[in-house]
């Protein structure tokens, strides 16, 4: 089997997990958390970083800690895992779903706009939904794919309303907007290491920003607020979020290699546009003169007609062939989670949805096998 995206395994994690079970520190305490802490903050190039145990919780903390209060509204990607519209309900607040823009599928700042100048108006130097009455009070752009959004109209609007930014970076590792890598361009940054992710832990996230308050916040509230070396006093709600030494110790061996690891993300994608472009009904991926891709996971939009498969059916005929292929997420404004309170027009991210289909991207994919991919999509295409 041909699979869509697993760890690439091949440098320090085994000789650094058996340093963890040698030496018995394997739970949250241990000398790996804040290596892989570090090494995160390094690479961004960005002062404070805090390892949780999910990117779900990541977003969650940052949520809280930016003052997101029970009843605010936030505006989010539409099209997006649905983490960080989950983690907005977590802190009681509502999200507001924002359409993606059709060239680089991220969120359309100039939807925010529209959205602000015909619904909302500004209260005491804040943002208020005049339909709910509920205040605005941050944005949560999605890097989705490994593209960043374009984040320069969104500052400029957060600024002008008195939003906080806190971004989604959690399929973004490694990509940069205007040189300036993704989640570090707003208030306050999220990353993944699901396994799937271009660098995984296995499970676990990362929040990282220039906020010292912020960071040495989020530190205390995910150790369950625990505010005394030895007594087991806490001093407000606390959450059990932080990272395994175990899981930090594999980050740390995959942080060592993200470079080679983005390499080889770029090298699948060239191959993937050199042997796709031109084939009927196979629509390719874009990136903006401004972006630096990390292409998390490369990904087409099937036109049905015109390729004589709908992306459905052709990950039905790659899955007979053994190869491993995945839809975009059905966008966040239809989820049955959310979609009884929020029911906002997102066209483009339900077409999207709709035509795309992730192809094998892992960091290990070989030149054989990624030709079998392209060699099976070029052939079942009915119309070719």
């Amino acid at each position: 089997m041909i699979p869509l995206s697993v760890p690439e395994i091949r440098g320090n994690e085994w000789k650094y997990l058996k340093e963890c079970l040698d030496t018995n520190w394997i739970s949250s305490a241990g000398t790996y958390v804040d290596r892989f802490e570090r090494l995160v903050a390094d690479y961004l190039g960005i002062k404070y970083a805090v390892a949780t145990n999910s990117g779900t919780s990541a977003l969650h903390m940052a949520l809280k800690v930016c003052g997101v209060n029970e009843n605010d509204e936030v505006f989010v990607s539409a099209l997006s895992f649905i983490a960080p519209a989950n983690a907005i309900r977590y802190i009681g607040a509502w999200p507001i779903f924002v359409d993606a823009e059709p060239d680089y599928w991220q969120i359309d700042s100039k939807k925010i706009l529209e959205f602000i100048e015909n619904n909302c108006e500004v209260r005491s130097s804040n943002l208020y939904n005049k339909k709910s009455g509920r205040k605005i009070t941050a944005v949560v752009p999605v890097h989705i794919l490994g593209h960043p959004c374009d984040m320069d109209p969104i500052l400029d609007i957060a600024q002008k309303y008195n939003l906080t930014v806190i971004e989604d970076a959690s399929q973004s590792l490694g990509a940069t907007y205007k040189s300036r890598p993704s989640g570090t361009i707003g208030h306050i940054g999220c990353f993944s290491f699901n396994g799937n992710k271009t660098v995984t832990c296995g499970g676990g996230g990362m929040v990282v920003t220039n906020n010292m308050r912020w960071a040495e916040t989020i530190r205390h509230i995910t150790t369950q607020a625990k505010n005394h070396p030895v007594e087991y006093v806490h001093d407000q709600i606390g959450y059990n979020y932080r990272l395994t030494n175990i899981q930090a110790a594999i980050g740390c061996a995959q942080m060592e290699q993200i470079e080679d690891f983005l390499d080889h993300k770029r090298r699948i994608a060239r191959t993937y546009e050199e042997h796709l472009t031109g084939s009927p009904g196979i629509n390719l991926m874009k990136k903006a003169d401004w972006a630096d891709h990390s292409y998390w996971l490369y990904t087409i939009l099937v036109d049905g007609k015109a390729y004589g498969y709908t992306s459905r059916e052709l990950l039905e005929a790659l899955s007979s062939l053994d190869i491993q292929t995945r839809p975009l997420w059905q966008p966040l404004h239809l989820s049955g989670a959310h979609n009884s309170h929020f029911k906002y027009n997102c066209p483009i991210s339900e077409k999207l949805s709709e035509g795309a289909l992730s192809l094998p991207s892992s960091v290990g994919l070989n030149n054989i096998d990624q030709r079998i991919v392209i060699d099976a999509i070029n052939s079942i295409n009915h119309n070719s």
